[in-house]
Order: structure tokens, then C-alpha cells, then sequence
């Protein structure tokens, strides 16, 4: 078989030459190695339309890589590519990347208590004794309320979300149950910044966004009113660059010649654990689990936003998909069944995209099947979490309120968001607003 690789500058963004099998090299540029549908075992038409279709579902952004080469893009990429776009939990997965970039140098003990890194004092014995694998596989015990933890850094009010964790009711033993905890990858977030001993911010530019040529302009990454860069979300970043770290990863946190994270912290971060078999270190993975039809093939492992943010891998087939938007799945349950059933619109894309291959089986599904609706909106609020913002109530932390969090003064609220940006998205022309130029 004759394999192209594209490595000089000039062939960046350019189509490759024919061959029987393309493969591509990753680059650091603005444009990434791109080649024909058929030069990775694709046909045309039918990858076209599986594109199509997502263009009629609320997708602003997809972009379809086999073998490293950019072979599909969606219709509307031209607009919203450059775009910073707020990838909410597929955050989650880029703080998952930093924690083991951290242990990769020496820095984070993946096993430790987070008592090895708090100041002294702060939080109690058993709060201190959640590991930092337990904060990556999100089983630090810490009682859920999903809205109630988001809509104060909407808003935004939080005085300081880490330490607000620290208050957080344990509902279960550190480390024995999943429960899918906001509060718990803001903790993670900070305690990789005390274990670095510098802001994440500036680990994760020059650690991870630099090598992949992405920019500290192109992006806005939310704090807290105290400083405190948020874990579980609010990562605004052009899906341009978040392509990148979906190649990143299907990589095996290989950059060209450049080793950005270790392949063994992968393996584990994209392998389910003890807790969730669907879930790994921040990282969802297997078929049937979220938004994971359960036809693909069982290697998958994907990262996973609000309103279908996701970046899905499926190393059998040397596939990598991106996509943003905003929602665009189907129910016949309305609101509700939209927030239970992420499910149905990956459902349908793949199957159309499955049926574009021509060099390797892929798996057929059938048209989906809506299953009855079971969802209990209640379990998405919880009240002494909201209030604790405030300083009131059991959730709350001795001395944090919204005036001020451990005698520190806190931040106007919406002070350091640059202009043009908002809930979703930065847009706009003012050179202080995040952008690629």
C-alpha cells in the first residue's frame, strides 16, 4: 500500500495527491491537511449527504477526519469555524488533558488525596481525602444538582467554585459512586493549578495550545469572581482549534514529533472505570452510553458538551468527528425528551456516514427508535447549592458568600468577560475579543 504524508507547509490545506489509502501528518497551522473522500475509502456522495443532514439539524460546525485528512466539512463551516464557541463539558475533557500532562511531568500524583495540595485548612478531613482520580472519574461523592452548579457561572456570581466544592454534601463515600458533579472538575481544576504551580491558564497555553498552534487570542476560558478558571465548562474556542485536540487525542496524545501527553494517561482517561462503564477520566466512552449510539463500534470514546458539543473517536475505523451546534435532535416527548435523548441525532449522522465507507465493513443500524421517556427534571436542581452561592444554608462555605470568599475581595460580576462575548459565543470585530485573525 502506498501511504502519502503530508509534512511541508505548502501542502497545508491543500488537497493530497491520489493514493489507494491517504494518511495525513497533523500541523500546527491554521488549516489542516486535507485530501478527497476517496483517498481515505469514502465515497463522496453519500459522505455528502451525511453532512447534508446534518446541516438540517442545527449543526454550525462539523468536520470529518480519517486517517488525520480532513475529508468532510460541514456546510456552514465557513462561517462559524473561526468562531469561539463555548464547548461547555468537552471542557471537562480538556482539563482531563491537563491533569495528565501534569502527571506526565511529575507535578500530579494521579492516586493522591487533594489534601497533598490544598492550602492548610481549607475544606475538612473528608472532603480532603477525595483523590484526584476520584475528582477525574467524577466519584468524589459530592451531591449533583447540574443547574443549580451551571446557572451561577452563567450568570455569573460564583465567588469562588473550588472552594464552594469543598461544601458540597458528600452523598456517598469518596470513590465508590459515579455521580456526574459539576462542582467536582472545578475542585480538579484548581488542584492541578496548585500542583503546577502556576495558573492553569497559562500551563494549559503553553503546554498544550502553543505545540498545536493555538492561540491565546483565539480563545475565553471563564473564571469565578475570585480568579478561579472554571472546569466543567465555559471554554470558548473556535471549533477549528477544538478539531485539533480531537486529533490530539486520536492520536494518542502524539503531536507530530512531539509527545503532548502520555499514551498510557489516554488509555486510562479513554477506558471505562470500576464506577461507570461509561465513563473514564472526564471522558465518555463506549456504545449506547449518552450520546454514543449503541451500534458503533465498541473502541469509541468520545467528549461530550450541552446542547451536543462532541468530539467522537473510533480508532478501528481511524475516524475522528467534530461537531458543535446547538442541539437539533428529534423527540416526540418535546423539551424533555431533547434533554434525555441526545442519542437520536448521532444515531441517524452515522448511519449515513457508516454508509460512505468503501474500504472497510462498517456497522447498519435502523432508523431509531425513540425509547419512552424516563426523565425526572427535579434531579437537575438542587436548592442548598444555589443558596450556598449566597452563604446560606448547609452547602454553604464558612466565610464565602458573593461579597467576598476567605477575606478576599471578589470580582464584579461579568467584569473580565471580554466584549462581544456571551452565554454561547465571543463575536464581533473588537480586537479584545477572542477570535483567529
Amino acid at each position: 500500500m502506498i501511504t502519502a504524508t503530508l509534512v511541508s507547509a505548502s501542502l497545508v490545506g491543500a488537497h493530497a495527491q491520489a493514493s489507494p489509502s491517504q494518511h495525513c501528518a497533523v500541523t500546527s497551522e491554521r488549516e489542516l491537511a486535507k485530501a478527497e473522500p476517496e483517498q481515505v475509502g469514502l465515497d463522496s456522495a453519500k459522505l455528502k449527504s451525511a453532512l447534508e443532514f446534518a446541516s438540517t439539524r442545527n449543526r454550525l460546525n462539523v468536520q470529518i477526519f480519517r486517517h488525520n485528512c480532513l475529508v468532510g466539512e460541514g456546510l456552514r463551516n465557513h462561517e462559524t469555524g473561526n468562531t469561539a464557541w463555548n464547548i461547555w463539558s468537552v471542557t471537562k475533557s480538556v482539563v482531563s488533558l491537563l491533569a495528565g500532562m501534569a502527571a506526565d511531568h511529575g507535578k500530579l500524583d494521579i492516586s493522591a488525596p487533594i489534601d497533598r495540595y490544598l492550602p492548610a485548612g481549607l475544606g475538612d478531613q473528608t472532603h480532603r481525602s477525595i483523590t484526584v482520580e476520584n475528582l477525574l472519574t467524577e466519584t468524589s461523592g459530592m451531591k449533583t444538582g447540574v443547574l443549580s452548579e451551571g446557572v451561577t457561572a452563567v450568570i455569573p456570581v460564583d465567588p469562588n467554585s473550588a472552594v464552594q466544592a469543598l461544601a458540597v454534601e458528600l452523598i456517598n463515600p469518596p470513590g465508590t459512586t459515579f455521580s456526574y458533579s459539576q462542582r467536582n472538575v472545578d475542585l480538579l481544576s484548581w488542584v492541578v493549578e496548585l500542583a503546577v504551580g502556576e495558573p492553569l491558564q497559562d500551563f494549559a497555553q503553553r503546554e498544550l495550545f502553543d505545540p498545536l498552534g493555538i492561540e491565546r487570542g483565539d480563545y475565553y476560558w471563564a473564571r469565578d469572581r475570585s480568579g478561579h478558571t472554571y472546569g466543567y465548562a465555559h471554554l470558548m474556542l473556535p471549533p477549528n482549534n477544538l478539531a485539533k485536540l480531537g486529533l490530539l487525542v486520536s492520536n494518542n496524545g502524539q503531536w507530530g514529533a512531539q509527545r503532548i501527553v502520555s499514551a498510557d494517561y489516554l488509555r486510562k482517561a479513554t477506558s471505562p472505570s470500576p464506577q461507570n462503564p461509561c465513563y473514564g477520566y472526564l471522558f465518555w466512552v463506549g456504545t449506547g452510553c449518552g450520546e454514543s449510539p449503541d451500534y458503533l463500534p465498541a473502541d469509541t470514546y468520545f467528549m461530550s458538551g450541552l446542547a451536543l458539543q462532541n468530539v467522537f473517536v473510533i480508532p478501528s475505523l481511524d475516524l475522528m468527528v467534530m461537531w458543535t451546534g446547538t442541539f437539533g435532535n428529534v423527540s416526540a416527548y418535546g423539551p424533555e425528551g431533547i434533554l434525555a435523548h441526545p442519542e437520536e441525532l448521532p444515531h441517524e449522522f452515522f448511519r449515513r456516514l457508516f454508509a460512505a465507507f468503501t474500504d472497510t465493513p462498517t456497522p447498519t443500524a435502523k432508523p431509531y427508535v425513540e425509547p419512552p421517556l424516563q426523565f425526572d427534571a427535579s434531579r437537575l436542581v438542587d436548592a442548598n447549592i444555589l443558596l450556598a452561592v449566597f452563604g446560606i444554608g448547609p452547602g454553604a462555605y464558612p466565610g464565602c458568600t458573593i461579597f467576598s470568599c476567605l477575606n478576599q475581595p471578589l470580582a464584579t460580576p461579568f467584569s473580565s468577560i471580554p466584549p462581544g462575548c456571551a452565554i454561547l459565543a465571543c463575536v464581533g470585530n473588537d480586537p479584545r475579543t477572542p477570535a483567529i485573525r
